[in-house]
This record gives C-alpha cells, structure tokens and sequence, in this order.
C-alpha cells in the first residue's frame, strides 16, 4: 500500500473522523511534547506493532523527515489507508492546533 503526505488540517479532520495518529518518535520526545491522542509508537519498535481497527492511520515525527524516510515501512504496518502529516507535530502547531507539554 502506498503512504500519502497529507498537511495538518487534512489530518486534523482524518483524526477527527476516526483516524489513528502514531507519533513514531522516541517516548522521550513524545513525553516533552505531543499531540492529545496520538498513540506512541517509536520507528524502532513499529515493525511488530499491529495498527488495526482504525480506518485509516496517520503517522507523524517532529519534522516529516523521518516518516518519509521510512514511508514503505510505515505503509506494511497497516491495511487502512495510511498518510504521513507533512512537516510533522512542527507542522500541526504552525496550524494552531493543540500540543500537550511535559
């Protein structure tokens, strides 16, 4: 399946209507600041993660660099459809949309 770039407002409304965020950063970074919702699943441990029953899935990091640097793996752990937020949690708060600090 094919990982699509989506922007933030596209996003916003995915998760809105059902959609399951995955922040693949590290569980540190997620625990200085995430997005309300977001499932933490770090990029080193999602290959024997299962991402069922949403559908469809929405991965993030801070920037975007790292979801497109491994789009095709984030892309096999999901049958839903699944997008990458373009410019990452940067992207989402540059969007006026809510973060959780610390």
């Amino acid at each position: 399946m094919q990982i699509k770039n989506i922007n933030a407002i596209e996003a916003k409304r995915l998760i809105d209507g059902g959609a399951l965020l995955v922040d693949i950063r590290e569980a540190n970074e997620h625990a200085d600041e995430n997005i309300p919702g977001a499932r933490n699943t770090p990029l080193s441990l999602i290959a024997g993660t299962p991402l069922a029953g949403a559908p469809a899935v929405v991965f993030h990091c801070k920037s975007g660099a790292r979801t497109r640097m491994n789009a095709a793996a984030l892309a096999a752990c999901t049958d839903a459809d699944a997008y990458i937020l373009d410019g990452g949690i940067d992207a989402w708060k540059a969007a006026g949309f809510p973060v959780k600090r610390g």
